[in-house]
């Protein structure tokens, strides 16, 4: 059998056993990892770059960071401030969250920074009211990553000129995309999103975990309170470690950098011991990534991408270029494959498809090119779409059945309001 052939198989493998659940999502995703090393999907070599990726280092100590905070009374302070202008208002309460978390999101291009910033607030403010962290994790950790980047600030400044340099390289500059066209066509997802996060999604969510988590089994740090400069010093380097991941581009920083010498300065500082340190990292949760990670890899290393965006290349041709057909396609599909690979390698796959579709009869590619690059960067289904999902259900104890049941509604939500506007403000011809 053919590489691409094996990868396929190891992946339905994963998902089903993702699905049914004996088998602990980590250990699933390293037996994937080793399976396409063994099978020769993926070499050894590559596999091991896959546990020191800045994204799994990034997210433990960003967890550190947060456990440190936790540690402090400012975090529960704000959120009993939260709680008491609420009135005892989960609305209200996931009102004042979600904003907070999609503002950061243009800001800070790491749906995984700004989860972590967020979640340990929201979870204060949920046990105020009783609730579990189940109940409000999910619509949090949609909205951070289904609304990053949306406006033209920060990271969200240099998607037009991305696009325009696929239009230079296919030789297709007969149009070109403004800076403010993203934001124009991606709009009304971040109104939608935002909205669906605050009023419905916790209709959907469970009211206790569905898998374990530190919290739920009574692990959580020793609470004893801090005192004098630790106390201080707590909130003080997760407020810097929140500023420096904004401008960590003028810092000359990446953002694994930043989160570790915030974690550092946490037990440096007296917040946590070296113990609950180590104690606060989720290692399952980041073998978790790993794999994905690896999975997301080998699935466009051995070709599953280009067989994919064949097929969708003769259904374009097929429904004669209608503008919503073909505008479905270019964002369903991408959104449904970055569920399970890598978005920059989804995108590089769909752009070159959809401009060579438009070049052919003279159409605009502006509104196909917005739609892949929008469906790619709000996979948020499965632990194979970005790094934030794990993180946010082992946070709120999800399994990837819930997940599928929480996700489903607004995936066809944000699919039609995505294909609909985009298509009516650049259509193809």
């Amino acid at each position: 059998m053919s590489p691409l052939t094996i990868c396929l198989i190891i992946f339905a493998l994963t998902v089903f056993s993702y699905c049914w659940g004996k088998i602990s999502m980590a250990t699933t995703s390293l037996i994937s990892l080793m399976a396409l090393t063994l099978f020769g999907c993926m070499s050894a070599k590559d596999a091991l770059a896959y546990f020191g990726n800045s994204n799994v280092v990034m997210i433990g100590g960003m967890c550190v960071v947060a456990a440190g905070f936790n540690r402090t009374k400012f975090c529960q302070n704000i959120a009993d401030a939260i709680s008491r202008s609420a009135k005892g208002s989960l609305t209200k309460i996931m009102a004042g969250y979600i904003v907070l978390a999609v503002i950061l999101s243009q800001f800070i291009q790491s749906p995984v920074a700004v989860f972590g910033i967020v979640a340990p607030m929201m979870a204060s403010s949920a046990q105020s009211l009783g609730l579990k962290p189940s109940k409000v994790m999910f619509p949090l950790g949609m909205a951070t990553v289904a609304t990053c980047c949306t406006i033209p600030l920060g990271a969200g400044a240099t998607v037009a000129s991305e696009l325009n340099g696929y239009l230079e390289s296919y030789g297709y500059t007969d149009f070109l995309v403004g800076l403010a066209d993203p934001a124009k066509a991606r709009l009304p997802l971040l109104i939608v999103c935002t909205l669906y996060c605050i009023f419905f999604a916790v209709k959907t969510t469970p009211d206790q975990p569905v898998v374990k988590t530190k919290e739920s089994e009574g692990k959580a740090l020793n609470k004893e309170p801090l005192k004098g400069f630790s106390e201080h010093a707590g909130y003080i380097i997760f407020i810097l470690d929140a500023l420096g991941l904004m401008f960590a581009a003028q810092l000359g920083l990446d953002n694994w950098q930043i989160t570790v010498i915030g974690a550092l300065a946490m037990v440096v500082c007296g917040v946590l011991k070296p113990k609950e340190a180590v104690a606060a990292i989720p290692v399952s949760m980041l073998l978790l990534i790993v794999g994905a990670l690896g999975m997301s890899g080998a699935l466009s290393a051995t070709g599953a991408g280009e067989l994919i965006g064949g097929y969708m290349s003769g259904l374009v041709k097929a429904v004669n270029g209608n503008s919503y057909i073909v505008g479905f396609v270019f964002f369903f599909i991408p959104f449904m494959m970055t569920q399970f690979m890598q978005n920059r390698a989804t995108m590089m796959i769909f752009h070159p498809i959809a401009i060579a579709t438009c070049a052919s009869i003279g159409g605009n590619p502006v509104g196909l090119m917005i739609l892949i690059q929008a469906g790619c960067l709000s996979a948020f289904m499965t632990p194979m779409a970005t790094a934030a999902i794990p993180y946010m259900m082992d946070y709120g104890g999800y399994d990837q059945t819930t997940m599928l049941k929480m996700s489903w509604l607004p995936a066809v939500i944000f699919t039609v309001v995505s294909v609909a506007w985009t298509m009516t403000i650049f259509p193809i011809l």
